[in-house]
């Protein structure tokens, strides 16, 4: 299953870790230099919710920012109760 977001494609991207050594010039020293870069990955924040899509109930993935913006439709409250097993004696 890929890390996407089913109602805004948000997905994975690229980029990278920039180390640096040295002091900023602006707090007294002579200036910072880059000593490394590395890959990495930015994953999106995906949740499973329970949602409503094409009026049945079911789990989907999305990112918590289309939750936010109220893309999804989550469905109502269960208000019945279980029915009681009968008790054996």
């Amino acid at each position: 299953m890929s890390r996407r977001c089913e109602l805004t494609g948000k997905g994975s991207i690229k980029g990278n870790v920039v180390w640096r050594s040295g002091k900023p010039k602006r707090q007294g020293g002579i200036g910072t230099h880059v000593t490394a870069i590395t890959k990495r990955k930015f994953l999106p924040n995906l949740q499973r919710v329970k949602a409503v899509v094409d009026g049945q109930v079911r789990y989907v993935r999305v990112a918590t920012s289309a939750i936010k913006k109220g893309l999804i439709v989550k469905p109502p409250k269960r208000t019945w109760k279980k029915e009681e097993k009968a008790v054996k004696g």
